[in-house]
């Protein structure tokens, strides 16, 4: 009779190294309740902390979801990320404009900026113990650093220093991230740190950088990876990743028929997961968390995105939540 292997709890391997994070929503707190209690210390809401899900209509606070998730922590003993307060997405069209819909003025902005960071966080206060302030705000190609947003256009650049300074105020004790994709792209990855470096010299309340860490079975490279780590470490900072998951698709493979991930994917799938692992366990003096943006297959944003209609397996438990070779090449070791 064969025996059953004993399943280690992902989040107890790690417990020397860094927090075990999952990206979760309502419906995946109840339909992978076991899992993320099992294998997770740490859960960052997907998308319902988002401005547009607080703060639909101005001065109407709706925390309903949020609270829920945030229960879900403090009864399962988790820590919990936030995300986000600052970003050009999932933002209302009233937080920049006035009754008439023309665009207000830069101390209007700064004072909405305000009182939103003010709400959300101090009810917060307490039961998240990070926030990722500022969402993506520098830009991808091209010589310009700032992304073009209604942040930037209304209160110029040092709406960045403000709302760290604004989030200090309300919570103290809550660590400051800046939080940005393709940040191991050479190019990007020396304007997130340009940008960074700028508030640090400037005594902005930052504490780290979050890796959102959306990757694929080939890029970034292992090198790239290495060199951003080790590029915002020399800052003196935390990392954290963020939104972690390895698409099975490279970026140039558009296809859709296929019902399930093909033994090859699989295979590569794992083999990256244990390179990844394998090199942030290295840098456990700079990683303080890892999160993914997600917890098992049977859920993922990457579903449907950036290909319509095509399901993806990025994680490491699949749609039975049942932990994959990726899973055991990142706890054996």
């Amino acid at each position: 009779m064969k025996m059953a292997v004993e399943i280690p709890s992902l989040s107890r391997v790690y417990q020397e190294f860094f927090n075990i994070g999952a990206a979760v929503n309502l419906r995946t707190i109840e339909s992978q309740q076991n899992l993320l209690v099992k294998h997770f210390n740490s859960i960052t809401a997907e998308n319902d902390m988002k401005f547009i899900e607080i703060q639909p209509v101005q001065g109407q606070f709706t925390f309903e979801k949020a609270d829920q998730l945030a229960a879900f922590a403090q009864k399962n003993g988790m820590k919990m990320r936030g995300h986000t307060l600052v970003w050009h997405n999932q933002t209302p069209d009233w937080v920049f404009q006035d009754v008439n819909g023309e665009q207000v003025d830069r101390e209007t902005l700064l004072q909405r900026m305000k009182e939103h960071i003010n709400a959300i966080m101090k009810r917060y206060k307490g039961t998240i113990f990070c926030w990722d302030v500022v969402n993506e705000a520098v830009t991808d190609e091209g010589p310009e650093l700032y992304r073009a947003t209604k942040w930037l256009d209304i209160i110029g650049e040092d709406y960045i220093e403000k709302a760290f300074e604004f989030a200090h105020q309300a919570d103290p004790d809550a660590l400051l991230f800046y939080n940005d994709y393709n940040e191991s792209n050479p190019q990007k990855r020396e304007k997130i740190y340009k940008l960074v470096k700028s508030l640090v010299d400037k005594g902005v309340p930052i504490h780290g950088v979050g890796l959102q860490a959306h990757w694929n079975l080939v890029n970034p490279s292992l090198e790239d990876i290495r060199a951003a780590i080790e590029r915002y470490a020399s800052l003196g900072l935390k990392l954290h990743l963020t939104e972690l998951d390895v698409s099975v698709f490279n970026h140039e493979d558009k296809r859709t028929d296929l019902t399930e991930p093909t033994p090859e994917m699989l295979e590569l799938q794992a083999e990256r997961y244990y390179q990844v692992f394998h090199l942030l366990r290295e840098y456990r003096d700079s990683i303080t968390s890892v999160t993914f943006w997600g917890a098992a297959d049977d859920y993922s944003w990457l579903s449907d995105f950036p290909v319509k209609a095509r399901k993806n397996w990025p994680f490491l438990f699949d749609e039975n939540h049942q932990p994959k070779d990726s899973f055991w090449k990142v706890v054996q070791f």
